[in-house]
């Protein structure tokens, strides 16, 4: 019997979401109890859809496992679509409801509750997705060896989903610990630290049985992004539960300490999830993109270990001018500065990655969507460094220039080095000999560049206009300008930055009917990218 011992133990996980509805201390409790449950029971339903019985005296069939395991390669990809999508939307939302505040439906759509859901969608769904989907698909094509596990890969993907699930559905009911990119209550908290500890078997195990001797250096990207995680995961989210049967937990640190220890992981959250992860993307995905090796691989190993030496120490410049002591922001400020070098390292590697293929960019959206990733991730490595200088933090703190440099690099970074993956992933996972449309990845591509171009410009220009507004002081020391006073002053760029996040998502839903067509076997027929040919 196949699928049988799967589908009892989410049954009986259905049963456990049912009992703890029905003895929950509390109604938020009870209420993400019986959005557990619903959830396992329909997956239980459809698992038991799946068993599959042998007839007397015959065996089931086993499945074959002796190539790569890109089922749950393909299911990533659609899930990280997927779920890009639902965070963008969500982003277009809430930067309306700060432009127009009449969009706040309350209790469960305000920007409190959908700011969260924005933040998490985007970079533990989308991109979390997309890290676990690329980290899959590369480390076995660089080991040369079937996932390690058998089925705990399927555990990791769809554990990965109830994750999503339930803290996406636990902040719209108001459940939260209220810590930046560490929103979810302990008990999902706990999940996800199963489902973690399962994707380090699952990857660190392929490595460990690789036919390859060499361990390419983006599995060593990868590698750093789990571990290192997994670390910050546990010791951010120390907390005591109130009941085992309610939501409320309160965190083993307090005051200064919770505050350090928040922006320690808050701040390699973006060091290790977003930057090394996807850096292991880049190593891959350009140099097959472009046809040529890595540009410099004594480069690569330098930058490797330069860049997690250093990101692990640089969190406290989230806390300037506050009641951290001075030597620990001094300290956080000059290793954050130090950062600006093995950053740029990575960057300069990618992007001479292209000696000798540049040409390619002329004819190729994809290669130069992952270009145009990597400029932006140069421009955001050395703009942060900048923003950790106390003097220059002691004007953009607080203020939406800090809206902007993250979003620079999320949606330009992030989101256009997960879509060029994806434009790679999409043909091959299918078997299709291209893309359906070349034109529509162009589109995708210029349609999201503008978008970042706007969002970002107007949140540096809104950004300096409140830091400016709110040091003014009339001759005889009060403060000048209300709050409300710097908000109306900013009206216009929260408008076009609206209109920016609009663009990027329409980039999106061209992404999704391009991949969508190209997996049905359509190939749209229009004519090649001609290289420009100059008067002479």
């Amino acid at each position: 019997m196949r699928n049988g011992l799967e589908a009892a133990l989410v049954g009986l996980a259905a049963l456990a979401a049912l009992l703890g509805a029905a003895f929950a201390k509390d109604n938020l409790f009870q209420a993400h109890a019986w959005v557990l449950f619903f959830v396992l029971a329909v997956s239980t339903v459809l698992l038991l859809r799946r068993v599959q019985f042998a007839s007397s005296g015959k065996a089931v069939t086993e499945p074959d496992t002796s190539g790569y395991m890109d089922d749950v390669v393909r299911y990533g990809v659609i899930a990280t679509v997927f779920w890009g999508i639902a965070g963008f939307l969500v982003g277009v939302v809430i930067a309306a409801q700060l432009a127009w505040p009449v969009f706040n439906i309350e209790p469960w759509f305000n920007f409190g509750r959908l700011r969260p859901l924005h933040t998490s969608a985007v970079i533990f769904a989308f991109g979390g997705n997309a890290l676990i989907a690329t980290s899959f698909y590369i480390v076995q094509r660089t080991t040369r060896a079937r996932l390690f596990g058998g089925n705990l890969a399927w555990f990791v993907f769809w554990g990965y989903q109830l994750f999503i699930v339930m803290a996406a559905t636990g902040y719209l009911l108001g459940i939260t610990q209220s810590k930046e990119y560490a929103e979810p209550e302990w008990y999902v908290d706990l999940w996800l630290t199963v489902v973690w500890v399962a994707y380090l078997l699952v990857f660190a195990g392929t490595l460990a049985r690789r036919k390859e001797p060499h361990i390419y250096v983006a599995n060593w990207f990868f590698l750093s992004f789990i571990i290192t995680v997994a670390m910050l995961h546990l010791v951010n989210n120390m907390a005591v539960p109130v009941s085992f049967l309610g939501v409320k937990s309160y965190s083993a640190f307090a005051g200064v300490q919770d505050a350090l220890t928040q922006w320690w992981y808050g701040h390699n959250a973006v060091g290790f999830f977003l930057t090394a992860g996807f850096l292991g993307m880049m190593y891959y995905f350009v140099p097959k993109q472009a046809e040529r090796p890595v540009y410099s691989y004594r480069l690569s190993i330098v930058h490797f270990w330069a860049l997690i030496f250093l990101y692990i120490w640089a969190g406290p410049h989230h806390l300037h001018y506050t009641a951290l002591p001075d030597w620990a922001q001094t300290l956080g400020m000059v290793f954050s500065v130090m950062l600006w070098m093995p950053s740029w390292g990575g960057m300069i590697n990618g992007l001479m990655t292209l000696s000798g293929a540049w040409d390619k960019l002329r004819t190729d959206p994809v290669l130069r969507m992952m270009v145009i990733s990597i400029a932006f991730y140069g421009m955001s490595t050395f703009e942060g460094p900048m923003m950790s200088i106390k003097s220059v933090n002691s004007l953009s703190h607080y203020t939406d220039w800090t809206i902007g440099h993250v979003h620079s690099g999320a949606l330009g970074w992030n989101g256009m080095i997960s879509f060029g993956a994806i434009y790679f992933l999409v043909p091959k996972l299918w078997n299709r000999e291209r893309l359906y449309s070349l034109r529509l990845v162009n589109w995708h591509l210029w349609l999201a560049t503008l978008g970042i171009v706007i969002y970002a410009a107007v949140m540096w220009v809104a950004g300096i206009t409140q830091g400016l507004m709110w040091r003014e002081y009339d001759d005889q020391g009060f403060l000048v300008n209300s709050f409300v006073e710097t908000v109306n002053a900013i009206h216009p760029e929260y408008v076009m930055r609206t209109v920016g996040g609009l663009l990027y998502l329409l980039g999106a839903f061209l992404m999704v009917y391009n991949i969508w067509r190209t997996i049905r076997g359509d190939v749209r027929h229009e004519p090649a990218f001609a290289p420009v040919k100059s008067a002479a």
